[in-house]
């Protein structure tokens, strides 16, 4: 072997790595591009989404639908994820668990901001914790991992009532109404209060309160969705009302909203509510 054929051969293998990188990275644009337009779609609707020729993602195609992964539709013409790709995202899903990923949102919210934050689900009795990280200096409060908490006093339950649709969730908050103190009838407004309460936080997209459920204690709860734009459980921040800015434009606001947005999107919320929800 001449020496410049020893020298070309490197060459020869990064170009080829190359364009089997570049090849990997177009099917996989394919393929999301697929899940972008709801899992099915025409040749040329997904050559426009990935911005390539119909002939290139043509030949693509053709490799993604020998590997499983897509097929096309013989009534429509159009291409489908396939078989294979479902199972991927079935082994995705199994492994989506708010709580799992929620975890290290709430060390990082422990940290940043230094107050007391947990993850609630729905359970049988109501808003229920499961996950719950305090500060060196806890406030101290009443509620630890297993509490459950109230849909119209808490700003953990204000959620769940405002981004679910379930009537046992709305006889439980009419419940709590009819046997609330004057003092709390009185931090609800308007003939029926319990829905002026749900449009409201549904508008804002997160819940505050200030003194409500415990005096001297501000809280502020924004929802996790999943892939079905569900509410599957809370992400909640509370401490002293002093020092507990729950300003809309305040830092403990933003964060927890965003890392609530953050685990949303882990799960596969893609950030859009259905229109019902929105409307009602």
């Amino acid at each position: 072997m001449t020496k410049q054929v020893e020298q070309r051969l490197p060459q020869q293998r990064l170009q080829e790595r190359r364009q089997r990188v570049q090849s990997a990275e177009m099917g996989m644009g394919i393929l999301k591009a697929l899940g972008r337009l709801g899992g099915a779609a025409s040749l040329t609707a997904v050559s426009a989404e990935v911005g390539e020729s119909t002939a290139k993602v043509h030949r693509y195609m053709a490799s993604l639908s020998q590997e499983g992964l897509v097929f096309q539709d013989p009534s429509t013409q159009h291409y489908c994820l396939g078989q294979e790709a479902i199972q991927i995202g079935l082994a995705a899903l199994r492994q989506c668990d708010p709580i799992r990923l929620g975890e290290p949102a709430l060390k990082r919210l422990r940290e940043e901001l230094q107050v007391t934050c947990f993850i609630a689900v729905m359970g049988n009795k109501g808003p229920t914790i499961l996950r719950f990280e305090e500060p060196g200096l806890p406030v101290t409060i009443n509620v630890r991992a297993g509490s459950v908490l109230p849909m119209l006093w808490s700003a953990t339950g204000q959620v769940f009532l405002s981004f679910m649709d379930d009537a046992r969730i709305q006889g439980l908050a009419e419940e709590e109404f009819a046997h609330a103190t004057r003092e709390q009838r009185a931090s609800l407004h308007g003939r029926n209060p319990v829905e002026n309460l749900r449009k409201s936080i549904r508008a804002k997209g997160y819940a505050v309160i200030n003194d409500t459920l415990l005096p001297g204690i501000s809280a502020v709860a924004s929802p996790i969705f999943d892939h079905n734009a569900r509410v599957t459980a809370v992400l909640t921040a509370l401490g002293a009302s002093g020092g507990f800015d729950t300003g809309h434009d305040g830092r403990i606001v933003s964060l927890v909203t965003a890392e609530a947005a953050n685990i949303s999107a882990a799960l596969g919320f893609d950030g859009r509510l259905p229109v019902t929800e929105r409307k009602r």
